[in-house]
């Protein structure tokens, strides 16, 4: 007795993903503003939850532009696999091709 596997599932009943890397830099933005509020209240000192929220944002920040870079390039990547290729030099055909030695003939080369 074979059911549909659970992952297929699981597949069509979620929504289509919007831009995840976005999502990402939300929750990191989250973070940054979330983790000081908790260190005050466990006692840290003012100075201590502030060195900690820039440290923070620095590393969001960083993180963002990495992922925007990956998402630039995966998209040109894909862009390429969907264009046709033409070759080394962009010239289509066999006759295009110069250059080279030639085979045949009766003429001596000189």
């Amino acid at each position: 007795m074979s059911g549909p596997s659970i992952a297929s599932e699981a597949d069509r009943a979620a929504p289509p993903s919007r831009d995840t890397a976005t999502d990402v830099i939300r929750w990191a933005a989250f973070s940054c503003l979330l983790v000081p509020v908790v260190l005050l209240g466990y006692g840290s000192s003012l100075a201590g939850a502030a060195g900690t929220a820039l440290g923070l944002a620095a590393v969001t920040g960083a993180c963002r532009v990495l992922l925007r870079q990956s998402e630039r390039g995966a998209a040109r990547l894909a862009a390429e696999d969907r264009a046709p290729h033409r070759g080394r030099h962009h010239r289509t055909g066999t006759g295009s091709h110069r250059g080279g030695r030639h085979t045949g003939g009766d003429t001596p080369v000189g």
